[in-house]
């Protein structure tokens, strides 16, 4: 059978990969998407549906150009009627949102109100729904909302499912960053390029319907996510927070430059594998998959490293760095992979030097994360214990350190690391 894709949010991750994947497999009949950005909405529709993408490969950029989307804008009445008549028809959904809190926003345009009124009409089988948001329980979050709207007047079968997806991307706005990477707009008259690299292991939750085939076959299927959701997030993103934390403290501007530093680099490699990753195997050595064996963490590892360096996907550290108010959450990439570690008996020096890293970039600019103007510094050396304490205590809101006591005792012995290597 011929599907019908319909995404919400035309960001990097939905055009370079879900609506790429869905048009190189020739499985769809429409490819439709929702975005509110009348822009870039118009430009697209402009270019009879055709738009680009820049691939970074291990040797170059690729541009792509895909074709046969149309854009629909649900805050437009009669966009919304229609994009109300392919969700009735729809077999394969995504949402590729800013997070999970914009399911419900905006009352009858808002995500989870468009696909409950099109799950009330049967015009299919089944359907199923990939949630993209970074939400290791996004695909419930969406099921509950949508269930609540529809009070049990869906009788179409749904399945909605988490996805954990690992693939690099970023949008280029500069117009002469653009320019001088030979980077291809996403349409003719924006300035704007999609920048994703090659990487495609994208892994998701078993669909399950009866007799339900995808259309986007791709995809490696788990039974459950959760184990490769932490390595995602105790892996690849408290590396990646690891290594920009580390690489604004020594001044650089690209990621790509951290090729050069090979002490750096060690330092990342050290707590992807000894730390992250020791404590991962650990954990999840008894589900039998050879991510969660040494061999298969380090070539996860030693993969990463090279990908999150490609000078050809060229990051910038600022980019890569931002929200440290977030990254270094109790429970987020940094501190909840040395809580992590700790479990298992392994001490996380490594991480602690990223994350007393991210400290800094914070006490660089206090007022803009809403710390007091008076903690101000430049450099590694001015940073006191008390003042990381006050930092951490802050960001995690809390007002004694308590039983994380040992997680601010680590941080703060980081830092003489820290003044060691940095200017």
């Amino acid at each position: 059978m011929k599907h019908v894709f319909v995404g919400f949010g035309f960001g990097p991750i939905q055009a370079g990969l879900f609506v790429n994947e869905a048009f190189q497999s020739g499985n769809f009949s429409q490819i439709v998407v929702a975005e509110i950005d009348p822009a870039l909405v118009d430009a697209v529709r402009k270019n009879n549906g055709r738009y680009c993408i820049n691939v970074a490969q291990s040797d170059g950029i690729l541009v792509r150009q895909i074709e046969g989307v149309q854009l629909l804008n649900p805050t437009i009445k009669a966009d919304r009627m229609e994009l109300a008549e392919l969700l009735s028809r729809a077999t394969e959904i995504v949402t590729s949102l800013p997070s999970v809190s914009f399911y419900n926003s905006g009352d009858m345009t808002s995500v989870a109100s468009l696909i409950s009124a099109g799950l009330k009409n049967r015009n299919t089988h089944g359907t199923i729904v990939y949630t993209a948001e970074n939400n290791n329980h996004a695909a419930e979050i969406l099921d509950e909302q949508v269930n609540q709207i529809l009070s049990g007047q869906s009788t179409r079968p749904v399945q909605y499912l988490n996805t954990v997806i690992g693939k690099m991307s970023q949008v280029v706005t500069d117009p002469k960053q653009i320019t001088q990477r030979n980077l291809a707009p996403i349409a003719p008259g924006l300035d704007k390029a999609f920048l994703v690299e090659q990487f495609n292991r994208i892994l998701v939750t078993r669909t399950t319907l009866p007799d339900f085939l995808p259309g986007i076959r791709t995809f490696l299927e788990k039974d459950d996510l959760l184990p490769f959701e932490e390595a995602k997030l105790y892996g690849h993103n408290a590396i990646h927070a690891l290594l920009a934390y580390l690489a604004a403290a020594k001044g650089y501007e690209k990621m790509p430059q951290l090729r050069q530093d090979s002490a750096l680099m060690q330092i990342a490699r050290d707590a992807f594998l000894n730390e992250s990753g020791a404590a991962l195997i650990r954990k999840n050595a008894h589900i039998g998959d050879a991510l969660f064996t040494p061999e298969g963490y380090q070539s996860y590892a030693e993969d990463l490293l090279d990908r999150m360096t490609n000078p050809y996907l060229d990051d910038t550290v600022q980019r890569a760095a931002r929200d440290p108010l977030r990254k270094l959450g109790l429970n987020d990439r940094l501190y909840g992979t040395m809580q992590l570690a700790l479990e298992y008996g392994i001490i996380p020096n490594c991480l602690a030097l990223g994350a007393v890293a991210g400290v800094l970039a914070i006490l660089k600019e206090p007022e803009a994360y809403g710390m007091p103007d008076s903690w101000e510094i430049t450099t590694a050396a001015e940073l006191k214990d008390t003042l990381v304490e006050s930092v951490l205590l802050r960001i995690w809101k809390i007002n004694s350190p308590g039983p994380l006591q040992f997680l601010v005792d680590l941080t703060c012995d980081a830092v003489e690391e820290l003044r060691q290597i940095t200017p």
